[in-house]
């Protein structure tokens, strides 16, 4: 069945290339660039256009399907929306309010106009009980949703890691429907991966100096609110194919490190969605890490995750012990990271220390250090000062914590 719809993912692939290459060139007539700064240290102005581009050939493949889609019209309308309000952001830098009113009316779209609503937490209650949300269904299908839109977002960091996570992620959840019989999704998910493909190409260097395209906060809204529809509509009614913790451990990496960050934040007195380079991707290239490694060590760990949600799905695995191994998996990185952060303020502050301190031995003396003004060897050795550790804080990365 799936087979006639070959024509509609080429069509979906094809499309997105082409206006990936088109709204390129229009990107730098009207602005929609983005400009390095202190925290974005790519080359050049890059458009912002991957996301649009990805929406319009998604929607455009989309009415080529064999199958009907009149029932996917709130898909469709709140993914408009944030595709409208990503590209005014991307232009005019909207307020954060802005863009949570879109998010929020985007999911109240999908919860009372299309009927996915998150029902229940699955059975992680006591004996295996049903966590059934009652009058708070509605709510928490928009915090949901609003999370994991931004859990996205703020993955965005490296070149063709959002676009990755969400290819991967799409692929997982095309799995699960294809394995549950639900060909509608797999459908619309398969269609999704067309289009993140055909983004890749433009994102990922691949031996270029810098991306063709960004995303852009249209892409990352877009996209995760994708997700956010196939997590919510898989894992609830009576005849879910996958459940609610299956969904946490496909997307652990960005759901686990957003939080975290924000958390984070929060302890430090400071606004939970304010911008700085703690993010993992920023903690492994601190580490040494490339770019490439970087995102390589990232699809790899989402990998690993993504094998445990689906092994306990069909492996048999108590819901309970899926949710709060999950919520064991959250502790054990928030506790490492946050005990990594502590100890570079330390290694900072040292060397902060040893800086400000200076070396009277050699006060008026304008020889060169270590050139017959020491007594010995070992002062000679104390006198020179280290420059390694210079360079080493010169290229450590700003953060608004320190």
């Amino acid at each position: 069945m799936l087979g006639e719809d070959i024509i509609s993912y080429l069509i979906a692939f094809g499309t997105a290339v082409l206006l990936l290459w088109f709204l390129r060139r229009v990107a730098f007539r009207i602005d929609l660039l983005d400009q390095p700064d202190e925290r974005k240290d790519h080359h050049g102005a890059v458009p912002l256009i991957g996301g649009l581009a990805m929406f319009l050939a998604f929607s455009f493949a989309a009415l080529t399907l064999a199958a009907p889609i009149a029932h996917l019209r709130s898909f469709f309308m709140a993914s408009a929306l944030l595709v409208v309000v990503g590209v005014s952001d991307d232009l005019h830098e909207l307020s954060s309010g802005a863009r949570f009113l879109a998010q929020i009316a985007a999911a109240l779209l999908m919860a009372l106009h299309g009927g996915v609503v998150l029902r229940d937490l699955g059975a992680i209650g006591p004996q295996g009980g049903m966590a059934v949300l009652g009058d708070w269904s509605v709510p928490l299908t928009v915090f949901a949703t609003v999370g994991v839109i931004n859990a996205l977002n703020m993955s965005d960091g490296i070149d063709g890691l959002a676009g990755s996570l969400s290819l991967m992620t799409a692929l997982s959840l095309a799995l699960i429907a294809w394995i549950g019989g639900d060909v509608g999704a797999v459908r619309i998910l398969l269609l999704l991966a067309a289009v993140i493909v055909a983004f890749l190409l433009f994102n990922l260097r691949s031996g270029r100096r810098r991306a063709l395209v960004f995303m852009g906060d249209a892409g990352s809204m877009f996209l995760g609110f994708v997700l956010a529809w196939f997590f919510i509509h898989l894992s609830q009614g009576g005849e879910r194919l996958m459940t609610p913790a299956t969904a946490l451990w496909i997307f652990a990496v960005p759901l686990i490190d957003t939080v975290s960050q924000m958390l984070r934040r929060i302890l430090k007195g400071r606004s939970p969605f304010s911008a700085d380079r703690g993010h993992f991707h920023h903690i492994l290239m601190l580490a040494g890490f490339s770019p490439r490694q970087t995102l390589g060590i990232i699809l790899a760990v989402t990998a690993v995750t993504t094998l445990i949600g689906l092994g306990g799905l069909y492996g048999g695995v108590p819901e309970a012990v899926m949710f709060y191994g999950f919520l064991g998996l959250f502790a054990l990185y928030f506790l490492t990271i946050m005990r990594a952060w502590k100890l570079r303020r330390f290694i900072r502050r040292s060397i902060s220390r040893r800086k400000k301190v200076p070396d009277q031995r050699f006060e008026g003396d304008r020889r060169r250090p270590g050139a017959g003004s020491c007594k010995n060897r070992d002062d000679r050795r104390g006198a020179i000062p280290d420059r390694r550790v210079g360079v080493a804080d010169r290229r450590m990365p700003r953060n608004s914590e320190e």
